[in-house]
């Protein structure tokens, strides 16, 4: 087949590429420059640039070496505009709506995906492969194609790929599904990539040190939106009493215990962000514990939207084991609404579960398998009540 291979420089993309080009396939690489490093946003408080070990320059170096290694063409994509419209923006206006964005589920599937697909095609690809940790299988008999977890669960990246359409899922390749990190390693050593021991990358490409809010700062500084800077505000309890004052709602996460400033009998910790009183809402330990919430955008992966309510493993971060719940789709009013509306449902799981925090992704599986992913969705702000 010819292929179209996503580079990131890293070893997973690499490896992808080495095992294709030993199995005989015609390949084409592709990089995405997505963030300017240069603009002297992701600097430390002396102005100097911060590391960074995903889609910076030099994991473009490093992927152009790799394909020169293996002896395919290569281009790079620069994608910055797109990125920052798509990608950054949505992510700065979560924070600051007192949500907890997830902006590498969008890149993946919005934009990642769906831009070198489209090139892919131009250039007469039959695939596009990348180095997720995931499966792709037909179904004959259904006439559709099946997302599935990768073999390492710990490793497993469906998370991150719940919005990929039929369309895309028929495209799609994952050579990486049925393996271990070490065996991946382990490629990239015998095809004598000189990445193949080069660290992973853990946080946001474009935050590169996890300091999430300080880079907001910068950003609205950068840009001259001073005025959009969140400010001071309360810190009140689940009974509405003010015990504290906080610095900006976007320095603050559901589940978040340190850094509160509050002396109490017990630990505290935050349970809602209130954008519109601009309050920290916060409760001890059992009061983060929800049963149920609600998700937009869904995207129905393994059939088309259902009209009854559907059992489901559901994790609601990417390092939550998925957990037994039901989903109930919002189709009583949902059937008149606006043609291209997002699809909604709520889900409501068996076991109270610590810390649904919006502005996450969730991700549904298959219950029989537990491998299958069925659909995914937003989770979406609630009021919070100490019923739920």
């Amino acid at each position: 087949m010819k292929i179209a291979v996503a580079m990131s420089g890293g070893v997973d993309s690499s490896a992808a590429a080495a095992l294709l080009k030993e199995q005989g396939h015609e390949l084409v690489g592709f990089t995405m420059q997505l963030w300017n490093q240069r603009r002297n946003i992701n600097v430390d408080e002396h102005g100097d640039p911060l590391p960074s070990r995903c889609c910076s320059l030099d994991d473009v170096y490093d992927a152009r070496r790799v394909a020169e290694s293996l002896g395919f063409p290569f281009y790079v994509l620069n994608l910055e505009r797109e990125f920052e419209e798509s990608v950054v923006e949505p992510f700065i206006q979560s924070y600051l709506s007192g949500e907890t964005p997830i902006p590498c589920v969008a890149c993946n599937s919005r934009l990642k995906f769906a831009s070198l697909d489209r090139m892919a095609q131009s250039l007469g690809c039959d695939k596009v492969a990348t180095g997720h940790y995931a499966r792709v299988e037909y179904d004959e008999a259904a006439d559709r194609y099946r997302l599935l977890r990768g073999k390492n669960h710990w490793k497993d990246q469906t998370y991150f790929l719940w919005e990929l359409t039929q369309d895309q899922l028929s495209r799609a390749y994952f050579p990486l599904g049925e393996m271990e990190k070490s065996e991946v390693r382990d490629i990239a050593r015998e095809a004598d990539l000189f990445i193949a021991d080069k660290q992973e990358s853990q946080e946001i490409c474009f935050v590169p040190d996890g300091k999430y809010s300080e880079f907001i700062d910068r950003y609205l500084e950068h840009e001259g939106r001073g005025s959009e800077q969140p400010v001071a505000g309360e810190i009140v309890n689940t009974a509405g009493e003010v015990v504290g004052e906080h610095t900006g709602i976007h320095r603050y996460t559901v589940g978040q215990r340190r850094g509160l400033g509050i002396a109490h009998e017990k630990p505290l910790y935050v349970v809602q962000i209130e954008r519109a009183k601009n309050q920290i809402l916060v409760g001890e330990a059992e009061e983060l514990d929800r049963s149920e919430f609600v998700v937009t955008g869904v995207n129905w992966v393994a059939f088309d939207e259902p009209t009854e309510p559907v059992r489901a493993l559901v994790k609601v971060r990417y390092r939550h084991e998925p957990t037994l719940a039901t989903i109930y789709p919002e189709v009583g009013e949902d059937k008149d609404r606006s043609v291209g509306a997002p699809l909604r449902a709520r889900v409501v799981f068996d076991v109270p579960q610590r810390a649904i925090t919006p502005g996450q992704a969730t991700i549904f599986y298959d219950v029989k398998t537990g491998d299958e992913v069925i659909g995914g969705g937003w989770i979406v702000k609630q009021s919070f009540s100490l019923d739920q």
